[in-house]
């Protein structure tokens, strides 16, 4: 039997996203505009709830491709807020086009979104060497400085914690149990 992080159970679609994505380090400009406009999705729910949605959430959202989502119309967003397979809440669909509008900031300010993101963490992963749940925060130094920033360019749907939920799923800190096989499998 392979030792896992706990969070997934058995749920296969969240054993398959445990163990082939969440934690991989991410460079891609338009694969970590969708992972910070789905963590602010989450916002108040379950991320099993969002990622069961996420395939609905690429269609609708133009695969997350950032310059076609900020030319999102409010026409188009109001009709989005009656499909039944997002999460429909007006300010967190709202905040999809402005956290586009305002990534496309970032770009011209910083050359791309991942060099900006990044230079939270100096440029590569952070090692959690978490051993147990319990020992796995909520929220850390550099969450609070990434969602303190990204406020300030205009980004929504991006507290501490969500910025840390996306600093997880995205790479920037390993944060894999150390029993599980992937903690190993992605340490520096």
């Amino acid at each position: 039997m392979t030792n896992r992080c706990w969070w997934p159970g058995a749920d296969p679609l969240y054993v398959s996203y445990h163990d082939e994505e969440w934690g991989e380090p991410i460079h891609d400009e338009r694969l970590l505009f969708e992972f910070i406009c789905l963590e602010g999705q989450q916002a108040g729910l379950s991320w099993i709830t969002v990622l069961k949605k996420r395939e609905h959430y690429r269609k609708c959202f133009k695969n997350f491709e950032i310059e076609k989502t900020a030319r999102l119309t409010d026409k188009t967003i109001e009709k989005l807020l009656l499909d039944k397979g997002l999460i429909r809440n007006r300010l967190k669909l709202y905040s999809i086009r402005s956290n586009a509008q305002a990534l496309l900031k970032v770009q011209e300010e910083f050359g791309s979104f991942d060099k900006f993101i990044w230079s939270f963490v100096g440029g590569k992963t952070l090692d959690g060497k978490r051993k147990k749940p319990k020992d796995v925060p909520a929220n850390t130094a550099e969450s609070d400085s990434m969602s303190k920033a990204l406020k300030k360019r205009g980004f929504k749907f991006i507290g501490s914690t969500i910025c840390y939920a996306f600093m997880q799923a995205a790479g920037l800190v390993n944060d894999h149990t150390s029993n599980c096989y992937r903690y190993k499998e992605l340490k520096n």
